[in-house]
């Protein structure tokens, strides 16, 4: 989600605190795991490994002292590169992409309808920026919407409060990990809401309606002494909690993509609300012309110039019609939206360079 930055200078002592949560990114060249690579020779049909590896060297050295992670994976020949393979990252804004598919399996079970009408109340919202938050009449106790309007609002317009209330409704954070399990897809784990996410990224209490809009938001996140802050970033980096690997969201992504998560009616929506993404889609910055992006990204609040979360990932179609998957997660970044940007960019070149 994208927010204003607070403070875009760090002091170095600040810096040192927040960066010692962070392990040094592993550079591999081993592909993600035999459970993705099916065909024992699809890596060397599909992916030009040694290019991935020499290049994201180089993109993680100026990550650093943030931690950035990449994988890939072509469609046609299913050839897997992941520069590290069981580094776990938070997921921040990522974890719409699976809520909404969870969301959505619901509907193909028929126990969920798209026109049902969900009922928020001031206690469900969430951290702006929010559409529904913003439409949430002042003095109401509750606004109604369409289960399709909180489903397209999580993933086009990165709408938190959108996203926890379709989560809840559809059983809590542990029924869209648990879909994910009965899919395979064991790395990629959902454990709370994004107001609580939120809230213990940056040391404050549990959220409130108070803060629904952002000046209000920003207030509450800049209320407690610097070094609360940065300890609880510290602690949000290290969480297990609410994380994926690389391996795990390019097999959501492939499963997806296949139609073996969900119905046709739903993938076709879901990848369409995917493609149509409002704001940065840094991926898609580094594609050729005319290449389709169906994706999911997720960025976090900086403050003290420090940003815990800056993701994207994403399904591509060149403009020659092959397919592949791509995952890119930067942790605990000291640079600027623009440079978090330009490297997931340069990222998603380098993966098209890699193509065979």
């Amino acid at each position: 989600m994208t927010v204003p930055e607070l403070n875009p200078v760090m002091p170095p002592s600040r810096r040192a605190l927040l960066t010692t949560a962070l392990a040094a990114a592993t550079v591999g060249a081993a592909g993600c795991g035999r459970r993705l690579n099916r065909h024992p020779t699809a890596a060397v049909r599909g992916l030009d490994f040694e290019r991935l590896t020499s290049g994201f060297a180089a993109l993680a050295a100026r990550a650093a002292p943030g931690t950035f992670n990449l994988g890939v994976m072509t469609f046609d020949t299913l050839a897997v590169w992941c520069a590290n393979q069981n580094r776990r990252f938070p997921m921040g804004g990522l974890v719409r992409a699976p809520v909404a598919a969870a969301a959505l399996a619901e509907v193909d079970a028929g126990r969920l309808k798209l026109n049902d009408m969900i009922t928020i109340r001031a206690v469900d919202l969430s951290p702006p920026p929010s559409r529904v938050n913003r439409a949430f009449p002042p003095g109401e106790d509750e606004l109604r919407l369409p289960a399709a309007d909180l489903i397209a609002l999580a993933v086009q317009a990165a709408d938190d409060t959108a996203a926890d209330v379709i989560t809840a409704h559809i059983g809590g954070p542990g029924a869209v990990t648990g879909w994910l399990r009965q899919h395979d897809i064991k790395d990629m784990r959902v454990d709370r809401y994004q107001r609580e996410v939120q809230s213990d990224m940056f040391g404050v209490a549990s959220f409130r309606a108070a803060w629904k809009d952002e000046a209000a938001w920003a207030a509450a996140r800049t209320a407690s002494p610097p070094e609360v802050r940065e300890a609880a970033m510290a602690r949000f980096l290290a969480d297990p909690r609410d994380t994926t690997t690389a391996e795990a969201s390019l097999s959501f992504l492939n499963l997806l993509s296949q139609g073996n998560l969900l119905s046709h009616a739903s993938t076709d929506l879901l990848l369409r609300l995917m493609s149509t993404v409002s704001g940065p889609a840094p991926l898609g910055a580094g594609l050729p012309g005319r290449a389709a992006l169906a994706h999911q990204s997720g960025r976090s609040a900086t403050d003290l110039g420090f940003t815990p979360v800056t993701n994207d990932m994403g399904v591509v179609i060149l403009p020659g019609g092959r397919r592949f998957a791509i995952a890119a997660f930067l942790a605990g970044s000291t640079a600027t939206a623009g440079q978090r940007d330009a490297l997931i960019a340069q990222a998603a070149t380098l993966a098209v360079s890699a193509l065979r």
